[in-house]
Formats: C-alpha cells, sequence, structure tokens
C-alpha cells in the first residue's frame, strides 16, 4: 500500500477547542495520534492509539514513517510547526510529498498581538535549550526581539545576561500561558523582570525603551577605546593591523575563530561585530590581559570563549577552526602551528603576526614544511602628530602578515595513486 501523508497540527495553550472544525475531524479520523503528554491530554475521547513524541527523535521519526504506511497518522504540535517545530523536521527525513501541515497561531505572533506591537521587523532568537552565551552580540543594535524561553532561560536569567552585558535599553514583554485561561501578560523593567518569576510556558519581547541610547561600533576602532594594560600600551593588535589581519582571515558567518595570544581580545571583539554568528574561542596567558579582555567583552557587548592558559592548553575543548589567528605564542609557535593545521577545517585560513623576523621565518617554515600555501605583507605605517603648529608622522612598528591555507584539500592529499 502507498504511503499515506501525514498531517501536522498545530495546536495552542486552549487545546481543541482552538482547532478548526475542519482540523477536529481530521484529528479524530486519523488511527495514530502523535503528540506531547500535554497535547494529547486535549483529546481524551480520542479512539485511536495515543503515542507520545519522545526525545531524541530518531527512534518517533522512524515509528513515525512505519505507522504512515497503512493508516493515517496526526502530529499534534505547538502553534506553528514549521516556527521551531517539528513540521520541518519531518519535511526534511520525509520530503514535503509527505507531510501537510495545518499550522495554528504561533506563539510569536499571539504575543505581538497582545503587546499591541508590529513585528515584521523583529528579530527571532530560540534560547529554548540553547545557552546563552553570543546572545549579547545577537541582540545589540536590534530595536525589537522576540525570545523563545525555557525553564532555564528564563525572563529573569535573560534579564541578568543583558544587565551583565550594560545592554540597559530594553524593556521587556512577557507572555505566559498564551491562549489558555491562565494567560498573563505584562511589561517590564530589565530590574523588575530580573526578579520576577514567571510560568516555564512563555515568549520574551524585547524593545528598546525610546529614551534608549545605544552604542555604535565600527569597524577598525580606534586602539584607544579598548582596555588594555597601562602604562604598557603597546599590547594590543593596532587598527591597522588588525583590520588587514580580520580581512585575511576570510571569516565566514557562523564559523569558528580561534584567537591565540588573545590579549585584550581586540581581534575576537571586532571579528564578531564585522561576521555574524561567528563563533569565537580565545585563549590568553597574561591575568591582567584576561580582565582586561572581560571588560571589553562587557563594553562591546561580545560574549565568547575566553580561556586564561598558555596555549596549545585550552585548545583541546575548542571545536575545530574555520579560521586561526595567531597573534602572540610565548615561544611555542611550531607546536601551535602544528596543531592548529592538524584541526584547521578545509577552506580554512591561519594568520600570524610576527613583529621580529626570527618569527616570520619559524613561521614560514614550519608552514610550508606542513604543505600550506603562504602569503606574506610587511605592514609598516605611521600616524599623524602634531609639532606645534604643524604635523609630522610618526613610523609604527612593522608587522608582518603571515597568512596561510591549504594548497589543496586533504582528500586530494590522501587519495594518492
Amino acid at each position: 500500500m502507498e504511503n499515506q501523508r501525514i498531517l501536522i497540527v498545530g495546536i495552542g495553550d486552549d487545546g481543541a477547542s482552538g482547532l478548526s472544525s475542519r482540523a477536529l475531524e481530521r484529528v479524530y479520523a486519523s488511527a495514530v495520534l502523535y503528540g506531547g503528554e500535554r497535547q494529547l491530554g486535549f483529546f481524551p475521547n480520542f479512539l485511536g492509539e495515543k503515542r507520545a513524541i519522545r526525545t531524541p527523535l530518531r527512534e518517533t521519526l522512524a515509528e513515525l514513517e512505519q505507522d504512515s504506511v497503512n493508516q493515517s497518522v496526526v502530529v499534534l504540535a505547538s502553534g506553528d510547526p514549521l516556527f521551531y517545530g517539528i513540521g520541518a523536521t519531518l519535511i526534511r527525513k520525509l520530503g514535503r510529498e509527505r507531510v501537510e501541515v495545518i499550522p495554528h497561531l504561533s506563539s510569536i505572533q499571539l504575543a505581538f498581538a497582545k503587546a499591541g506591537e508590529s513585528w515584521q521587523s523583529a528579530k527571532v532568537v530560540s534560547v529554548h535549550g540553547k545557552p546563552l552565551r553570543g546572545l549579547a552580540q545577537k541582540l545589540h543594535g536590534v530595536p525589537v526581539a522576540a525570545l523563545l524561553t525555557d525553564d532555564v532561560n528564563t525572563p529573569s536569567a535573560i534579564a541578568k545576561y543583558l544587565k551583565s552585558f550594560e545592554m540597559n535599553e530594553y524593556e521587556a514583554f512577557v507572555a505566559e500561558h498564551l491562549g489558555s485561561a491562565k494567560e498573563q501578560t505584562g511589561w517590564y523593567s530589565l530590574d523588575k523582570l530580573a526578579d520576577t518569576e514567571f510560568s516555564p510556558l512563555n515568549v520574551v519581547i524585547l524593545k528598546h525603551r525610546t529614551d534608549a541610547i545605544v552604542p555604535v561600533f565600527t569597524l577598525g576602532m580606534d586602539d584607544g577605546v579598548f582596555s588594555q594594560r597601562k602604562p604598557d600600551r603597546g599590547l594590543i593588535t593596532k587598527r591597522e593591523i588588525r583590520v588587514l589581519s580580520l580581512s585575511d582571515l576570510a571569516l565566514k558567518p557562523g564559523g569558528v575563530l580561534w584567537d591565540i595570544g588573545a590579549c585584550t581580545g581586540s581581534v575576537s571583539v571586532e571579528a564578531i561585530l564585522s561576521t555574524p554568528d561567528l563563533q569565537v574561542y580565545a585563549v590568553e596567558k597574561n591575568e591582567g590581559d584576561i580582565e582586561n579582555l572581560r571588560e571589553n567583552q562587557v563594553k562591546f557587548r561580545t560574549d565568547f570563549v575566553a580561556v586564561h592558559a598558555r596555549a596549545p592548553q585550552g585548545l583541546d575543548a575548542f571545536p575545530d577552526p574555520d579560521a586561526v589567528f595567531i597573534g602572540g605564542s610565548g615561544g611555542e609557535l611550531e607546536e601551535l602551528l602544528s596543531i592548529c593545521t592538524k584541526r584547521l577545517r578545509d577552506g580554512g585560513r591561519i594568520v600570524v603576526n610576527a613583529a621580529t623576523i626570527e618569527n616570520l621565518y619559524q613561521a614560514q617554515q614550519a608552514l610550508l614544511r606542513l604543505g600550506f600555501t603562504v602569503s606574506i605583507a610587511l605592514v609598516q605605517t605611521a600616524r599623524s602628530k602634531p609639532i606645534l603648529n604643524l604635523t609630522r608622522f610618526e613610523g609604527m612598528n612593522p608587522v608582518y602578515l603571515v597568512t596561510a591555507w591549504r594548497a589543496q584539500p586533504r582528500e586530494e592529499e590522501t587519495h594518492v595513486g
């Protein structure tokens, strides 16, 4: 018998009473009804077989596919099944021709309606079952956002997180149990939100206050705006070098960057600000510099992993990189390059900043031995400086930019003959 289409029915917190007569008819006419325990409870008089959706989904998906071979199957899903729901998973697994969807209003639609706010320009972020790390850069400069929460990433936890990055420009609207008899909604300041408990079933809307002043960050920010070691202020990657290094790294949205010898974190900060959803993992051995790095994370709203260690310590815990920036090696340059080249993903790049000809030679020779193509640029710049009523230029220390990439993909290298 030909496989039947699986029907996915979106359902709200008001249960069966919120479904159309057509949707109800098809639910009760099905042989097997899948859903969460709460959703299945909305249909106590269902005469067919009920099956709870379990996580991980692999076994449930296999059962669904098998059940639909010779009987009708309906899957209950919260709100719009194609909005952070099981709908996309089933279509990806079984194909569009095997799945039909009857959507309900999504929790986001309902929340914005209750708040009296338009949402065509809103940014929607799910922190359901995910860490909050990286949320700061996702929200910076976003006037309106909606967050899908869970019992860990609660409205209170979100408020405390935003306050820790000094993102006090937001006010929040929280909608609980949307569409049900328990529904509650309201606007909150971040201070009030941090001290309030809510039901686990909620949606958070964040909106810039009308009096909010939001800082603007640009590529190639002045060195002086970064917190850094004083009076020894030379240990920051200078603006000109920083911009050129970021260009040579060829960063990818959603990719992974290792920043080794991160110091103040200026490269990590600007990498995140310039590349959407970039994941950054930084290592710095100096305790004072790590403190400055953390200050810069807050100041520039960039939430990334920063480890106080002497590389290569700490690298084992990082995911494989798409790009590696080495601003300082602490004398272990060859060992670092060996590790980085082994872990670097295909198509990735390594950029080394070398201030001495010895480090330049060591980096070039090591990378060539490891089978990489190497390009070197000598960057020597000067900045204007007033002298009486005149202007002169003051030269900056030259820096060698060593950029490396694989000559060919590893698959081609290993399949010889």
